[in-house]
């Protein structure tokens, strides 16, 4: 309960400075909720306070405030930093002179925290950090100290782990110290809380050791160590004092520049006089050297926790990129089935896979689904193509080259191939591979090594290699433009992919892929397509496949101005030229007979000039036999 008294006697007091009860002095009687609530131990009326608010709680020695999910929330103030109470951090030690703020941001309730404070007492000796080089100059002058200091240093220097620092600190300080018989480290946390992380007895054992709140802030306001030498007598108010029995005490502050990040405490529960000014001041140069390492070992662990956030993330991210991959493979045709199904055999082996289809297809698509449905999809898929670099450049970012191996090579530098080790790499534009490179590649596929430029030695690398090309191979094989050991080697599973024109079912499906993902991109969003808008992309004959499609979908929304839908005039002049077969000039007037003959002999000679004159492929397009397509060509004259 809460009553108001003229002043303080020990206990928790609160001023109200803000409020409905403003200029009240309040003591209270802990635990107890704070709020609108009639039966609450601390009640408020003021209508933006939530029913229980919060709760004043005992902690240790002092006091804590815990706000209790309430509407307007609550604001811990401490020399004029606040810190909502909100999300994992919802309480808050109270410090003599802190603020809580509650309820109505603009307008909040304001309780001063008054704590009832031990006279200062004895202090024998006191050690400002700011004045750590003149006092350890003194320190330096005893040969067995600086010793000890010398000696434990590189333990120090050594440990990343924060319980390795603070056990090697803890070995330090009683060898220092011999008359000590327990030692506390407080480090501060969020909020300005300093809870104490290791405690030791000189003996080895685990101990509880409160920090005194009270020289916790004396050493805060002070940024000094302390000397006490009867503790007890001296701070007789402080709980944590009296109820540890301490005889004689120091405490020191641990310091990163001008930021106190903790407090180093050793006491001895022995007697009393049993530290000395000396002793305070060999104790806070050890604390500067304890302060660096433990320090050092907190970044170090956000180090790792960040590393261990980031590999999540990157799994998160391959993930996504796995499934943007499946979603990137759009289409339900024939052509599109039998590429998937392709996959699904051949992705978790190692043989080489050469993908064949024309420019925009989608090749490097395929060769992602490859690699992220595959047992390599935790290591790297590298992409290059080979069309894009000079010879020079090429070999060097495909095999890696040392330093000094040409005019500019600084640096040792790894290569695609060893980059992409337990993974993937995909070659595009496998058929401009220069005639030297294919002898390495094919190094690399028979023996599994690479010899980066400048190299005394090979390396081995266990990579998957995709390759893909829109060009004929086995007619550059014929000519002797492309090796003939590679071209088999790279052939072991070849996968084509039909051009557009031969999956005309799928391109009312992509258009609206494309549409929907860039209509939100550019933030200009459109429901479809009108009818005859449709007809056109499904008419045109996309020469350069499916980047074609997409590019055009860019461009639609880009230049569009108003409307729902894609009218057949936001479509480019190039599209729109398309005409109809029976617009065709070759398609004369005539009877149906003689009209339908000529739209059949246009149809032929565009199929087979879409697939290069190979009769095979245009008859699975035309969904006629080899033998039917040969009779209908000799119908109409158009050859053998």
């Amino acid at each position: 309960m809460a009553e108001a008294v003229p002043g303080a006697d020990g206990a928790l007091v609160l001023e109200v400075v803000r409020g409905d009860r403003a200029g009240e002095r309040l003591r209270v009687t802990l635990p107890c909720t704070v709020g609108r609530a009639a039966d609450a131990g601390l009640v408020l009326p003021d209508a933006h306070l939530s029913t229980n608010h919060g709760r004043l709680e005992p902690d240790g020695d002092g006091f804590r405030y815990v706000d209790r999910g309430s509407s307007n929330g609550s604001v811990h103030v401490r020399d004029g930093a606040a810190t909502p109470l909100q999300g994992d951090c919802l309480e808050a030690e109270l410090w003599d002179g802190d603020e809580l703020h509650l309820g109505d941001p603009t307008d909040p309730v304001v309780l001063r925290v008054h704590l009832a404070e031990d006279e200062p007492g004895a202090v024998v000796a006191l050690r400002p950090i700011d004045d750590l080089d003149r006092f350890a100059r003194r320190v330096t002058a005893e040969p067995g100290r600086v010793g000890i200091l010398y000696k434990y240093s590189a333990a120090l220097g050594a440990s990343t782990d924060l319980d390795d620092v603070l056990s090697v600190a803890a070995k330090l300080v009683f060898e220092l110290l011999p008359q000590a018989t327990h030692l506390a480290v407080a480090l501060k946390e969020r909020a300005g809380r300093f809870p104490v992380v290791y405690a030791q007895r000189r003996d080895g054992g685990e101990a509880e050791i409160p920090v005194s709140r009270t020289l916790l802030k004396r050493v805060l306001d002070a940024r000094a160590g302390l000397l006490l030498t009867n503790a007890a007598t001296e701070m007789s108010s402080a709980r944590s004092v009296v109820q540890g029995g301490l005889a004689s005490t120091l405490t020191v502050p641990l310091w990163t520049g001008a930021d106190i990040r903790g407090v180093l405490h050793v006491d001895n529960r022995d007697a009393t006089g049993m530290f000395a000014a000396d002793d305070l001041e060999v104790l806070t140069v050890a604390a500067a050297h304890i302060s660096f390492a433990a320090e050092n070992a907190r970044l170090v662990a956000r180090l790792r926790l960040a590393e261990q956030r980031l590999e999540r993330e990157n799994r998160y991210l391959k993930s996504k990129e796995q499934e943007e991959t499946f979603q990137g493979i759009i289409g339900q045709s024939k052509g599109i089935a039998q590429v998937l199904e392709a996959v699904e055999k051949v992705r978790d082996t190692r043989v080489p896979v050469l993908i064949q289809g024309e420019t925009g297809t989608g090749k490097e698509l395929v060769a992602r689904a490859l690699h992220y449905t595959s047992k390599r999809a935790e290591h790297l898929f590298v992409a290059q193509n080979c069309s894009a670099l000079p010879e020079g450049l090429l070999e060097s970012e495909l095999f890696g080259h040392t330093r000094g191996a040409f005019t500019g090579a600084d640096r040792d530098k790894k290569g695609l191939f060893e980059l992409a080790d337990r993974g993937t790499i995909f070659l595009d534009e496998v058929a401009e591979m220069p005639g030297q490179l294919q002898a390495k590649l094919l190094r690399v596929l028979q023996e599994g090594e690479i010899w980066p430029l400048g190299a005394p030695r090979p390396r081995r690398v266990d990579v998957r290699v995709v390759s893909a090309t829109h060009r004929d191979l086995e007619a550059m094989v014929k000519d002797g433009t492309f090796r003939q050991d590679l071209f088999y080697r790279l052939h072991v599973f070849p996968i084509r992919l039909p051009p557009l024109r031969e999956r005309r079912e799928d391109i009312a499906t992509l258009a609206r892929h494309f549409l929907d993902r860039y209509g939100r991109e550019f933030g200009r969003p459109a429901t479809g397509f009108t009818p005859e808008a449709l007809a056109r992309l499904k008419a045109y004959h996309w020469p350069g496949n499916v980047r074609e499609l997409q590019n055009e979908l860019q461009r639609v929304l880009i230049q569009r101005t108003e409307g729902d839908l894609v009218l057949v005039e936001d479509l480019s002049p190039r599209i729109l030229g398309e005409t109809s077969l029976v617009d065709d000039p070759r398609v004369p007037r005539g009877t149906l007979k003689e009209m339908i003959d000529a739209v059949e002999r246009v149809v032929l000679a565009r199929t087979l000039r879409e697939h290069d004159g190979n009769k095979t492929r245009a008859a699975e397009t035309l969904g006629i036999t080899r033998e039917g397509l040969h009779k209908k060509l000799a119908r109409f004259g158009m050859g053998s």
